[in-house]
């Protein structure tokens, strides 16, 4: 009998697995693979679109380039699946059997119930988020004067906010334009719960920039024009983009398995395994038990699971004991405009360093996912890009 997997979601985690599944699985079994987009975006990127929507197509790889003909590819937005019946439904009525499940269906930005914010801000999650962000900022520079600058608010100053941070302020240098660069977080210091040392390194950076920095001051609400603080009051924006954390997306709430309640994301083993033995969980879609804490919801994180993922969902298809996967942290890379900043990266003598061999290495791990997915070729072509 023939069995079906089927994965949702071509992020990192949904496209590494099936890149691993491919190779792990027999010929027999079939491959479903099922996305909204037909393209796998390279996230962590994204923010690059920001200063430049032409770096969009260097970016994106087409879902059928990693497919291959081993997989086969369906192209739809999950509404609903049905862990009884073991079918997953289609937006549009589609349904799709399967034998394993596995979930990577990434997340969505939190707003933690903040007024104003769901309705009056951007998020950056997707292309098309880097594209509106680009084009808000864009037409509120051509308005703004040196006098009257416009002014571009990044409410969160985890990783996402501070590269966009960076590629807004990139922006501003590139055109000339008059625009004042603001980010702003709620907790005590930028980067939260990282090392001193980084976080301090990635503010001097900032600042260099030309980034007015806020710290300790949480948003309390948001209009289509103005930003409440708690603390320093009122502020008026031009853009306003907010990168304060994840949630799960909504299709996770109808997978009929256990979830976390505060953050709607599946909970998982660390074989990735669910309350159901036939639905598996992956990236930001999944609390990943580590021990004390889960893993956290990072590109690296979501391309070592991916790998062990394919590993395991062949193996449970063999009726073999699974493999049990711990995140390996191997440092640290953020952007900052044309700079980068690295921290703690596995093999390098320097803990924290910048410039020129940071901004290397943030391409070169880029690039090598790209290659690992389709070709070094197609890497280098992005390469310029990154």
């Amino acid at each position: 009998m023939t069995e079906t997997v089927v994965v949702l979601g071509a992020g990192y985690a949904g496209t590494g697995a099936v890149q691993r599944l491919k190779s792990e699985l027999d010929p027999g079994t079939d491959v479903v693979w099922i996305s909204e987009h037909d393209y796998h975006l390279v996230l962590h990127e994204v923010h690059r679109v920001v200063r430049d929507p032409d770096v969009a197509d260097r970016i994106t790889i087409p879902t059928e380039r990693v497919a291959g003909d081993r997989a086969e590819f369906v192209q739809g937005r999950v509404e609903d699946v049905a862990v009884d019946d073991r079918t997953v439904v289609l937006a549009d009525g589609r349904t799709v059997d399967y034998d394993y499940l596995l979930v990577a269906l990434g997340s969505r930005t939190a707003f933690y119930g903040i007024p104003g914010l769901r309705d009056d801000a951007h998020t950056l999650k997707s292309l098309d988020d880097a594209l509106a962000i680009h084009e808000d900022v864009a037409a509120a520079a051509e308005a703004a004067t040196p006098g009257d600058p416009a002014r571009v608010v990044v409410g969160g100053a985890g990783l996402s906010g501070i590269q966009t941070a960076g590629e807004v302020a990139r922006y501003r240098d590139d055109h000339d334009a008059p625009v004042e660069v603001h980010l702003v977080e709620a907790l005590e210091e930028i980067f939260p719960g990282n090392d001193p040392e980084v976080q301090s390194a990635l503010r001097r950076e900032l600042e260099a920039a030309d980034v007015h920095v806020s710290t300790d001051d949480p948003v309390t609400e948001a209009t289509g024009t103005e930003i409440q603080f708690e603390a320093a009051g009122a502020m008026d924006y031009d853009v306003f983009v907010w990168t304060g954390g994840v949630t799960g997306g909504e299709p996770l709430g109808r997978v009929e398995v256990d979830r976390d309640d505060r953050s709607n994301r599946i909970q998982a083993g660390e074989t990735f395994r669910t309350s159901d033995d036939r639905v598996f969980a992956i990236g930001d879609a999944a609390m990943i038990d580590q021990g004390d804490s889960p893993a956290p919801p990072t590109a690296q994180a979501a391309w070592q699971a991916a790998e062990v993922a394919g590993i395991n969902i062949a193996r449970a298809i063999e009726g073999k004991p699974l493999q049990s996967w711990e995140y390996e942290d191997k440092g640290t890379l953020v952007s900052i405009g044309e700079t980068a900043i690295a921290h703690d990266v596995v093999g390098m003598p320097v803990k924290t360093f910048n410039s020129y061999p940071a901004k290397f290495l943030k391409k070169f791990v880029a690039a090598r996912w790209i290659a690992g997915i389709t070709s070094w070729r197609r890497a280098m072509r992005a390469w310029s890009a990154l």
